[in-house]
């Protein structure tokens, strides 16, 4: 959720751009949008995908099966980073759709760096603090009998 919705309830077309950009980061790293295990601590998943960027070690985020296949390292690492602009927490410092398309599409572009992203956590959270899932993704089905 961008942070302008959950804090002041505002809605743009920015806020879908920010959902964009977590959703490509869930799908690039194979992780859900939630707090992760980072060596001993728990460090949120937006958080922990910014500071691997930042510190060069992108490889150690993305999901094995896209290395495997045809996907360069080099475009991967180039799509997170793409990702990260959109999550941005300033809507106006992402991007347009229209802009992500032209990003992707053109390799020859020189991307803008990307600050902190939305709801950066500085501190961790003490591994034994049990973390709550909140989207089990949980169906249930009820038949109805007649009398």
């Amino acid at each position: 959720m961008a942070p302008e919705y959950a804090m002041h309830g505002q809605f743009s077309v920015k806020s879908d751009v920010y959902s964009f950009g977590v959703l490509v980061l869930e799908m690039v790293t194979g992780q859900k949008n939630q707090y992760i295990r980072n060596g001993d601590s728990m460090e949120h998943f937006l958080s922990y995908a910014w500071k691997s960027w930042q510190d060069g070690n992108v490889s150690s985020i993305i999901d094995l099966t896209l290395t495997t296949g045809s996907g360069s390292l080099c475009d991967i690492t180039r799509i997170i980073h793409i990702a990260l602009l959109c999550i941005q927490e300033n809507s106006s410092d992402r991007p347009t759709m229209a802009e992500v398309v032209h990003m992707l599409n053109s390799f020859s572009l020189v991307l803008a760096i990307p600050s902190e992203p939305a709801f950066f956590m500085r501190g961790t959270i003490h591994p034994q603090v049990p973390l709550v899932n909140f989207s089990d993704n949980v169906v249930s089905v009820s038949e109805i009998a007649p009398r």
